[in-house]
């Protein structure tokens, strides 16, 4: 069995989105963040600059500002950058070049686990308001679901990759259901994903995943003369359905009504000539709808 190959969107995507939330929703003149190395943050996308002295500036953890937060795992500010005596005075250089006086930082967590720092700064003296606090925040908590939900889908295709070492995944029942399960997850990741291009990437490995353990159209539906096309939330409901589910259990997993996942499974049941649910799992899985 191949993998089917899933590229992982660049964070540096992600990185910049936050940067023009920050900025959007601060009120302040200047936005900037970078991710976070071994022991460290590398500025790399700024909003509002006048120079290049912040761009490509490794902060390290405990220095500055940023090296505050990073090292602290939490939110910070000073309302005057040169004369704050809570940070170390490291970068002063580049901050007093650059103008700024108001600085406000905060981490993006994911885990526990600190991937990247984002910025918030004006050129003139006041205080840290609600609003840059609750701009920073916002936007670093949408960061980290994003990371949180492009780390699960790497998890996943790791599993997926351990299980296509061997013999083929469908002589083997054990490692199969694995499959249908990672599948499963697939689609729940690709709904709650607000990444349009990566949820595309998710819905299309799992249709590869599916056509894997398709049988023959002729032995799923001799009669039929024509396609079956399910919806993708016909798709998603006769996933859960082939795992075991329950109406009501797969409408918690997928965050829908009970009512509604019955009719799903109607319509999906109907299309493919189907009388139990057992039967309309089995016909889509010869199909190649689902693996």
């Amino acid at each position: 069995m191949s993998l089917p190959a899933v590229a992982r969107p660049d964070d540096r995507d992600a990185l910049r989105a936050a940067v023009r939330e920050v900025r959007a929703g601060s009120g302040m003149s200047v936005a900037f963040a970078g991710p976070v190395g071994t022991d460290s943050v590398r500025i790399e996308e700024i909003v509002g600059a006048r120079t290049g002295y912040l761009r490509g500036l490794d902060v390290r953890s405990g220095a500055g500002l940023g090296g505050r937060v990073l090292r602290e795992g939490r939110p910070a500010g000073v309302e005057d950058y040169s004369s704050a005596l809570d940070i170390t005075h490291d970068y002063d250089g580049p901050v007093l070049a650059e103008g700024l006086c108001t600085v406000a930082a905060a981490p993006v967590l994911v885990g526990g686990r600190p991937r990247a720092v984002l910025y918030a700064a004006s050129r003139e003296n006041g205080a840290v308001g609600d609003r840059v606090r609750e701009a920073l925040g916002r936007a670093a908590a949408r960061m980290a679901a994003e990371l949180a939900v492009r780390d699960e889908v790497d998890r996943r295709l790791a599993l997926m990759a351990a299980a296509s070492s061997g013999p083929p995944a469908t002589e083997d029942p054990v490692r199969w259901e694995e499959v249908r399960a990672v599948h499963a997850d697939l689609r729940l990741v690709a709904q709650a994903t607000e990444d349009a291009a990566l949820r595309d990437r998710l819905l299309a490995a799992c249709t590869r995943l599916a056509a894997l353990g398709g049988g023959s159209r002729e032995e799923a539906a001799p009669h039929r003369t024509v396609p079956v096309h399910l919806s993708g939330r016909e798709v998603d409901v006769l996933t859960q359905v082939a795992l075991g589910c329950s109406n009501r259990e797969a409408a918690a997993r997928l965050s829908l009504r009970p009512e509604t996942v019955k009719s799903y499974l109607g319509s999906a049941m109907t299309k493919l000539d189907a009388h139990t649910r057992l039967e309309a799992v089995v016909r889509a899985r010869r199909l190649g709808l689902l693996p």
